[in-house]
């Protein structure tokens, strides 16, 4: 007989927890998260969960640091509590982008962040859309990495009357835009980006014929928008007829938003990974895809033992 399950959340993104939840046909599990004075994370399970298969949905976007720890704490309280077994659904892993030494002296936080997780309890992770693949490699325990790509391919498909070209904005990012571009049928070009440091780049060459083309902008996220509204610029001054976006995760950190309102961007498709602020809302320019169905089919298979890969075929 296959365990009961139950679902909690943190306070990183409820909202999206309570989608998940509504599709498996389930409850959020009662649970209490506070604050001592000094700012330390409390946490209450207030379900019997021995024994029990626990989803914890919890995105570390920010404030980055208090929605990793609750999510530390939280498994820690579960694993405490007998859980059966403990998977964390992380749609948005903070600390990704420091994957590697990138210069001397400094830190490797996507490897720091996947030993907390395993030092915490958690058996299993799911995440969707890391800034880099290899980060699966970090974690000694069942990893599912999932993509946004059937939810973006849904709201894309029926957008263009003539092929489309979806465009890279930095040559990191041309294994995933041809993934795209090839199931839509659609043509590909780069952009090659120089960063001389974090947060700050510079177009310099577009890669291929974007010439009177409706051209679509893809990443994994969309933290000061710099790179996507200088790519979005760089497109039209070369003859782009016009310029969408899409990108998982809404990070929108310190000027982003004011940046796309400005920007020539036509539309910009996200995902709820990450909650998305009022401010963004309000420029118009955001359009939200729900991966709330893609998250619960997966937990859902994870919870049979059904597979997991067979969702991207």
């Amino acid at each position: 007989m296959l365990k009961s399950i139950c679902i909690f959340t943190g306070n990183a993104n409820p909202e999206l927890a309570e989608r998940i939840s509504d599709y498996l046909e389930s409850r959020l599990g009662r649970c209490r998260i506070a604050r001592f004075s000094d700012g330390e994370c409390f946490t209450q399970i207030k379900e019997n969960v021995r024994g029990t298969d626990v989803y914890v949905v919890q995105p570390t976007c920010s404030p980055v640091n208090d929605n990793l720890m609750e999510l530390l704490v939280m498994c820690d309280a579960l694993k405490r509590a007998s859980a059966g077994s403990i998977t964390a659904v992380i749609p948005y892993y903070g600390y990704a982008r420091q994957d590697r030494k990138s210069a001397p002296r400094t830190p490797i936080t996507a490897k720091l962040v996947a030993d907390l997780i395993s030092a915490s309890g958690i058996t299993r992770v799911v995440a969707m859309d890391l800034h880099a693949g290899q980060i699966q490699g970090f974690f000694n325990m069942p990893f599912d990495h999932l993509y946004a790509m059937p939810v973006f391919l849904d709201s894309l498909r029926s957008r263009f009357t003539e092929v489309p070209v979806f465009v890279s904005p930095d040559a990191g990012g041309v294994e995933r835009t041809r993934a795209y571009a090839k199931r839509i049928r659609a043509d590909l070009a780069i952009i090659d980006k120089r960063r001389e440091k974090a947060n700050v780049s510079e177009v310099m060459h577009i890669i291929g014929d974007i010439k009177g083309r409706e051209c679509v902008l893809m990443d994994d996220m969309i933290d000061t928008a710099g790179t996507l509204t200088g790519g979005a610029a760089a497109l039209m001054e070369a003859g782009a007829k016009k310029v969408i976006a899409a990108a998982t995760h809404p990070v929108l950190s310190g000027p982003a938003v004011e940046r796309i309102a400005a920007s020539c961007i036509e539309e910009v498709l996200v995902t709820d990974s990450i909650p998305l602020s009022e401010a963004a809302i309000a420029t118009g320019k955001f359009r939200v895809l729900s991966v709330a169905r893609l998250l619960g089919e997966a937990i859902r298979r994870i919870h049979h033992s059904d597979s997991v890969s067979s969702l991207f075929v």
